[in-house]
């Protein structure tokens, strides 16, 4: 993930400056650790920093005090895999950046689904013989 790694999967016209996503997993760049920055600027040195990887189970990142996001792979009964994301925000109610945290809310779960479908579909493609399910 990541605007200079393989995109956000999401609409990449705002999302990743208009770069293309990749269109399937790539090996090479699953090597994440604690403390990696996982980029969102064009030039790739600005980002949310990994917390916590506990890899292939679960993914923690964000800025302290501020927004973090986690994500939690868990095996399902039928053999399958879910995909569980949580964001979690700390609004600075007196900046002005409270504005934009509140546009970003109304428009983040349409993203977040759109990215997290183009997942599913590219994590599939790597799985021949596996079904997926909408829940």
């Amino acid at each position: 993930m990541g605007v200079t790694r393989a995109g956000w999967y999401s609409y990449d016209i705002l999302d990743n400056l208009g770069r293309r996503s990749a269109r399937r997993v790539i090996p090479e760049l699953q090597h994440i650790a604690p403390g990696d920055i996982i980029p969102m600027s064009p030039d790739g040195k600005q980002g949310i920093r990994v917390h916590s990887m506990d890899a292939p189970r679960s993914m923690v990142w964000g800025q302290a005090g501020g927004t973090t996001w986690a994500w939690q792979l868990d095996e399902t009964a039928d053999g399958g895999t879910r995909l569980v994301s949580r964001v979690r925000s700390r609004y600075q109610w007196l900046s002005p950046s409270v504005a934009f945290s509140a546009l970003l809310e109304f428009g983040d779960i349409w993203m977040m689904r759109k990215m997290l479908m183009n997942l599913r579909e590219r994590v599939t493609a790597t799985r021949p013989g596996k079904e997926t399910r909408t829940l």
